[in-house]
Parts: C-alpha cells; structure tokens; sequence
C-alpha cells in the first residue's frame, strides 16, 4: 500500500493503480522508455492493471513480461467497462489516463492523475483529474515518490 499524507486532509491509502495503455503508458501501441522499470517498483507496494481496449493488438506482448493484470474489452462501452472494473477493486484506487473514455474511472478513483504525453490528452478529462502531468514517468513517480503530491494537493 502506498500512503500519501497530504496536509489538511485524510491521507490518501493506494492498493491498486490502475493505468490506461494507448496513449498514456504506452505511444502507438510500445510501452514508453522507463515505464517498465517503474511499474515494477510499483507492484512491490500495490497491484498494477492496465486496462485497454488494445487498438494496436500490442498489449499483452509489451505488458506479459511485467507480470500485471491486463484487462481488454471492445472499444464501445470503454468508459463503462472501465468505472465498473476501478468500482471493483476494494480498497484506494490511482487511475492515470488521458483519454475521454477515462473519466468515469477518474471519477470512481481516490487519485486521478491525467498524463498528457506523446498521443495528446482530453481536455475535458482534466476537470476530472487531481493532477496534471507532463509525462507517465512522472505521474508513476509521483506513486513511488509520495511526498511530492503533498504541496501539489494540500488543502
């Protein structure tokens, strides 16, 4: 579990990270560089999915060796399927996205960070977000770095 204790508020309790592939840990369908190396930190505190409606047919080659859950589902009804699998998991949630079809789980989670990278960012999913970031290495850092978000996020 990562605990992040933010000023003037409850300390935030993460069991699971949750991250969308295309688009936010990932550019054309290839994991971005210094991705891997950082979701395995990550699994030694929290379980790690990644959740996708896998457009390059990529997914499961770049995220088998990581040893995460990986969750697909059609691309209509992503949003939804989405919500429904963050809604499931018990405990803290952090969802990292970038997409339209990530608000719903941004609304659902306890953390949002939205990560505008290479493959751009809905705008509309920023009025969702608890954070905004430049990159994935950064939003994953911020995780494995707690104690950054305390300025960012106190009340």
């Amino acid at each position: 579990m990562i605990v992040i204790e933010i000023p003037g508020r409850e300390p935030l309790r993460i069991d699971h990270v949750v991250l969308d592939y295309n688009g936010t840990v990932a550019a054309d369908g290839m994991l971005l560089e210094g991705v891997g190396e950082r979701i395995n930190r990550l699994k030694e505190q929290v379980c790690v999915y990644v959740l996708t409606a896998d457009t390059y047919g990529t997914v499961t080659r770049q995220c088998e060796p990581l040893g995460v859950t990986v969750r697909t589902f059609p691309r209509e009804g992503a949003a939804g399927c989405k919500e429904e699998i963050v809604k499931g998991l018990e405990g803290g949630v952090a969802c990292l996205g970038n997409g339209f079809n990530d608000i719903q789980m941004f609304d659902a989670a306890q953390l949002s960070i939205a990560v505008l990278e290479q493959e751009g960012m809905c705008a509309a999913l920023l009025g969702h977000a608890s954070v905004l970031v430049n990159s994935i290495q950064d939003g994953l850092d911020l995780l494995l770095k707690p104690d950054r978000l305390r300025a960012t996020l106190r009340s």
